[in-house]
């Protein structure tokens, strides 16, 4: 099922040499990056908790190793920036740095 943040596999082929450049693929990887990137978008988009991410993507646990990867090597914002972003991210990006340092 695709969901309406999902980005095509052409926009995501723009953008894969920046995500995967954080870090080193060392062993195969088990999901499909385009996969956790799309259900990244999502929880941007949705505002959803991690855990009431659709069973469509990959476990949230997932989703969210990669995120925090992506946003603390500050990869994210120059990714969203490249594939037309339109929505807040920052104030999203504020709200998860509050719940995970209480």
């Amino acid at each position: 099922m695709r969901y309406n943040c999902d980005i095509t596999r052409e926009q995501f082929e723009i953008v894969r040499p920046l995500l995967e450049s954080v870090k080193k693929k060392t062993k195969p990887r088990k999901y499909d990056l385009y996969d956790i990137f799309c259900a990244t978008l999502y929880i941007l988009k949705s505002g959803c908790q991690w855990s009431f991410l659709p069973r469509e993507y990959p476990n949230y646990k997932i989703v969210h190793y990669y995120f925090r990867n992506w946003r603390n090597e500050k990869v994210l914002d120059k990714v969203l920036k490249k594939i037309g972003w339109r929505y807040s991210y920052k104030q999203w990006s504020e709200r998860e740095n509050i719940i995970h340092n209480n």
